[in-house]
């Protein structure tokens, strides 16, 4: 079930070169790791995934898919070329999930998207720390892009503003994977039925 104007950005262009390859790429649960994390953004609308390492490779996908060229930069390139991508479009936020944190599913997800609003600032957290899912309000797009620089993300600007903790431990595992091992030990919690949603 859609959440009304809400949008799904997922970021999959990085290289992975601690993982050995781009983590988009790697075999999860029967298909690519970016597959099984577009399925968590299920409920969004629209839902964008940015690419970039090995973009050539990864199959269609029910999504708008956009290219950064800049991919090697660091994740703060895809988050303002995602967030370009969604200036067109009616969402009033944004929910922004990496590739690589299998561990969350739709129920995490939904729990952040249900707090949308153009000037909302959310994050999930995990036991008190920060983590993803993020939900960035409309009216913050601008704002985040400009200090999207590097890896930092969308870090930068959330620790200049109020942003509120959304706890997700008893749903999700936030951990991201860095060494291919890692994707047989995540598995979203609470999302039997929903994570093949799409």
């Amino acid at each position: 079930m859609a959440v009304a104007g809400v949008a799904g950005l997922l970021l999959a262009a990085g290289g992975g070169r601690r993982f050995g390859m781009p983590k988009a790429l790697a075999p999860h649960r029967g298909g690519l790791l970016v597959e099984h994390a577009l399925r968590a953004l299920a409920g969004c609308a629209p839902r964008v995934v940015v690419l970039g390492a090995g973009a050539e490779r990864v199959p269609p996908l029910d999504a708008t898919t956009v290219l950064n060229p800049d991919w090697p930069t660091g994740l703060g390139s895809s988050l303002r070329v995602g967030l370009a991508a969604l200036t067109g479009t009616d969402a009033v936020a944004a929910v922004v999930l990496p590739v690589d944190t299998p561990g969350i599913g739709v129920a995490a997800v939904r729990r952040l998207a249900a707090l949308a609003a153009p000037d909302a600032l959310a994050r999930a957290t995990y036991r008190g720390e920060p983590g993803h899912p993020v939900l960035i309000g409309r009216a913050h797009w601008a704002g985040v892009a400009e200090l999207a620089v590097g890896d930092a993300g969308a870090r930068d600007y959330l620790a200049r503003h109020p942003v509120t903790g959304v706890p997700c431990a008893d749903i999700a595992d936030g951990a991201d994977v860095d060494r291919p091992e890692q994707l047989t030990e995540q598995c979203p919690r609470g999302t039997q039925g929903d994570t093949h949603a799409g």
